[in-house]
């Protein structure tokens, strides 16, 4: 499988890792279900999330252990040398979990941190009888694969008492309005390049903290003090604004849970915070590393490592999954954005038929088991290459004709004359042509430059890579519930869907713009919604998402005007 661009992807994860390139992932962060043997556990509660439930909790913790071990079997081949991973669990199984499956696969020494996240206020702390103490943490384990891993230290201001540090320490102020601290620049051990007088002053008894060079910078920027009696020791200022943060330690305590009111709330019942991905993807990777969460969940990871230009798979059995964090990414993207594709069992030729011709190519290259293109110029209109090499042409449309044959047998011997000639040699294809359908006069030519030539050109149909379904069809109903105090006019809106699939949930955009769909509502089982507009024209775009991951979109336009008018 291609890891050249970003993906989500529906379907088991132990299938999907299995077809992942080994020593290629930077980071892999996962939260799987946990052990609580309790039906709470199917969250999005599609079929997909169903049957994994009910294959990980068949047994008891033995049968927990062994499928969550084959996993990560997996998740430790697939991980580069310089790899890490984060492992986000409960009390129900973490001592199996560490002893049964991290220390055996990924060794005892490689073991890093056992971080503790303080994730809530336990029940039955205060104000209930309780025989037990609440509890209100995770764990999140950390290993690396080996000794050469990348660690990137974190810091934070929301530490327990750390501004109440700050605001008593730093309550110095330079002639620059700086706020600063003294503090000694004394070396802690002796060493003859430390000890040096400088303007008069003599050195501590080991001497200072730093050599002479480095003293006369400081001298420069104004980060020395120099007391008035030459006896004394000069200290240096330390500034407010170039203080980092205290140092992160293994107890995360300052990263609160998505509470009701937030705006990242998704309506995902364990969603875990953006704050601490990002602190994790952080530590782990730089810019441009691949991210890898198996259990994509409410999509916090792979939204988290796209904001901070990460490169990223995500993988999740549940349709509602994928869709929720392919629609939370469109709520986020801009034009820098790097584009992604999304990996459905089925999907409907309309979608892909007239989607952006680069992401089509892309989508279509992966599917293929092959390597996108990432240049979109000077590539003789090659879109990718498969894993041995050969050139693969996308057409986004039928019929193709013979024209598109003649132009693509001329690029390739153009691209690579000796590749082209070993495969013709050993009548092997030389090329590969995907399109939709293709006409009498492409298959003929094909035909003949394999039985004249011993040329072999591949046609191959979208649907024999990818399975085309019947999308959905949407329906919406509009009520007048009249105007509200402040003058603004409600409307009630009704969506119905239908598919043979059944229908999973539906998702608005009560601002829709320039053909972009960007969520307010992500997640909605009942298809109701009550929304207040002002005086003017308004445009509402509402997705339906079936159990295949298909999706069709319905756009209102209204005009509000003291009465309401549907054009």
């Amino acid at each position: 499988m291609s890891q050249d661009i970003n993906q989500l992807i529906l379907g088991d994860n132990l299938e999907i890792l299995k077809s992942l390139d080994s020593d290629t992932i930077d980071l892999i962060y996962l939260d799987p279900p946990f052990f609580s043997n309790r039906s709470y556990e199917v969250i999005w509660g599609d079929s997909g999330e169903v049957r994994s439930f009910e294959d990980r909790f068949s047994g008891g913790i033995d049968h927990y252990i062994s499928w969550l071990k084959e996993r990560v079997i997996e998740m430790h081949r697939i991980l580069k040398p310089t790899g890490v991973i984060f492992l986000h669990c409960d009390w129900h199984a973490n001592s199996y979990i560490r002893t049964e499956i991290l220390d055996k696969i990924f060794s005892y020494n490689n073991f890093r941190n056992e971080i503790i996240w303080k994730r809530k206020t336990g029940k039955g702390e205060t104000n209930h009888k309780s025989s037990v103490f609440g509890v209100s943490t995770d764990t999140i384990f950390f290993y690396s694969k080996t000794n050469n891993y990348i660690f990137n230290s974190q810091f934070t201001f929301d530490a327990d008492g750390f501004q109440e540090y700050l605001d008593s320490n730093f309550n110095l102020v330079d002639d620059t309005v700086r706020k600063y601290r003294s503090a000694d620049l004394g070396s802690p051990s002796p060493r003859p390049n430390l000890t040096y007088d400088y303007k008069g002053y003599s050195p501590p008894k080991n001497g200072w903290a730093i050599e002479k060079s480095k003293m006369e910078l400081w001298d420069e920027e104004g980060r020395l003090l120099f007391p008035i009696d030459k006896k004394g020791r000069i200290r240096r200022k330390v500034f407010l604004d170039e203080v980092k943060g205290k140092p992160v330690q293994n107890i995360w305590d300052d990263i609160n849970m998505v509470s009701g009111s937030s705006k990242e709330k998704i309506g995902y019942p364990t969603q875990k915070p953006e704050a601490l991905l990002k602190r994790i993807i952080e530590t782990g990777t730089n810019e441009n590393y691949l991210v890898l969460d198996p259990f994509v969940g409410g999509g916090t990871t792979i939204a988290v490592a796209d904001k901070l230009n990460r490169k990223w798979i995500g993988i999740d059995q549940s349709v509602q999954a994928v869709k929720v964090t392919e629609f939370r990414l469109n709520q986020q993207q801009d034009l820098f954005s790097k584009p992604f594709i999304v990996q459905l069992h089925k999907y409907d030729y309309d979608t892909l038929r007239y989607k952006d011709a680069f992401e089509f190519e892309n989508f279509i290259v992966t599917a293929f088991g092959g390597r996108p293109n990432t240049k979109q110029r000077g590539d003789l209109g090659l879109d990718g290459k498969t894993l041995d090499n050969v050139p693969i042409q996308i057409k986004r449309s039928d019929n193709i004709g013979r024209n598109v044959i003649d132009n693509f047998h001329s690029a390739i011997q153009r691209n690579d004359k000796k590749l082209y000639e070993k495969n013709k040699t050993e009548i092997k294809p030389v090329g590969f042509i995907i399109a939709f359908s293709f006409g009498k006069g492409a298959i003929e030519e094909v035909a003949r430059l394999k039985n004249k030539e011993n040329i072999v050109i591949k046609l191959v149909l979208v649907e024999e890579i990818i399975p085309i379904a019947k999308k959905p069809t949407i329906s919406v109903i509009l009520a007048d519930k009249g105007k509200d105090k402040k003058g603004l006019h409600e409307i009630e809106f009704t969506a119905k869907g239908n598919s043979e699939a059944g229908v999973e949930f539906f998702s608005w955009d009560f601002d829709y713009k320039d053909e972009k769909f960007k969520a307010e509502i992500l997640l909605d089982k009942s298809g109701k919604q009550t929304y207040k507009f002002k005086a003017g024209s308004h445009q509402i775009a509402v997705k339906v998402v079936d159990n295949d991951g298909l999706e069709s979109t319905e756009i209102i336009k209204l005009k509000v005007n003291g009465v309401l008018e549907r054009q």
